[in-house]
């Protein structure tokens, strides 16, 4: 029997930002003044996607990306255990290790992306 891997609790939660309403304008202004590296993107990805496609269809796909990236970005603990996942995955030439590895990157994304407002 395997044990379920503990959530990420990286980083002080004193220090980590709240995340915002989850609006598009909400979570820009969130962006802007905790993780301003993401806003270049973040603004090209919406003028891109959702701003000349006069269509709300793409809206959640968009907030769903970007409120993960911000979750991510907020815990700067979580943001470099990521980094860290990702490049021994790449360099692995174990393929059950990288598996596992790339199982863990995956799920502490998922636990990012279910980050709720407030907390």
């Amino acid at each position: 029997m395997t044990a379920e891997p503990a959530p990420f609790s990286g980083g002080d939660p004193a220090r980590i930002p709240p995340m915002p309403e989850r609006t598009p304008q909400a979570l820009r202004l969130a962006i802007q003044e905790h993780a301003p590296h993401l806003l270049p993107d973040f603004e090209a990805h919406w003028r891109r996607a959702i701003a000349d496609s006069f269509s709300l269809t793409p809206v959640p796909a968009f907030m769903r990306l970007w409120w993960t990236q911000y979750a991510i970005a907020r815990t700067p603990a979580l943001e470099a255990r990521l980094r860290d996942l990702e490049a021994r995955a790449a360099k692995s030439e174990d393929p059950e290790e990288s598996a596992r590895l790339l199982d863990e990157y995956s799920r502490l994304r998922h636990e990012a992306a279910a980050v709720e407002p407030g907390q």
